[in-house]
């Protein structure tokens, strides 16, 4: 007999909830993400200029080359030569809204415990065994929660250790969410 996606409302809801909580733990209190980013030794003037220029919001980069085939001109080319080459994210002035923020990263979790039920729904029948909903949990959760980073570090810049550090968040949070689900999966009926 197949599970109902309805009937992990509770794995669900408390997946999203600890899953919440470890990430508090890990930006609040271990901070391991403290070195994700570093400072421009000329901030000031750095933000002097792009504040000069008032570039719209969202994510702009240096030098602009819009298509591929603009780097066969030796103009372009000099350009990304003679660097810096970057990417550089323009936000709204002011402080974080962190309400709006934290209720995004409850949704991160609420949705991924969403995914991760249907897909144990599909694979796991009632009255399985705590360790294989433990395994196939905890394996679709870190894939869930982490593995789409790795193409920033391919293509945006980041480096290889932030990626590292945030693959390490996703197995935190498949490990939580997979223990949540284990110990709440429905028994076999009849």
């Amino acid at each position: 007999m197949a599970l109902h996606l309805s009937q992990l409302w509770l794995p669900i809801v408390l997946g999203t909830f600890f899953a919440w909580i470890a990430s508090a733990v890990i930006h609040v209190i271990v901070k391991y993400h403290n070195s994700d980013y570093q400072r421009l030794t000329n901030e000031d003037e750095v933000m002097d200029a792009i504040r000069n220029a008032s570039p719209p919001l969202g994510i702009h980069s240096f030098p602009y080359c819009v298509d591929m085939k603009e780097m066969k001109d030796e103009a372009v080319q000099q350009r990304f030569i003679k660097g810096p080459v970057g990417l550089v994210t323009v936000l709204p002035n002011g402080l974080p809204n962190m309400g709006k923020l934290m209720v995004q990263q409850i949704s991160f979790f609420l949705f991924g415990c969403i995914l991760i039920a249907y897909c144990a729904t599909l694979a796991l029948e009632p009255g399985a065994q705590y360790l294989a909903v433990f395994r196939f949990v905890s394996t679709v959760g870190f894939l869930t929660f982490g593995w789409a980073i790795i193409p920033y570090s391919i293509w945006f810049g980041h480096l290889w250790s932030m990626t590292a550090r945030y693959l390490l968040d996703a197995l935190i949070y498949g490990l939580v969410v997979a223990g949540t689900f284990a110990w709440l999966w429905p028994a076999a009926t009849g």
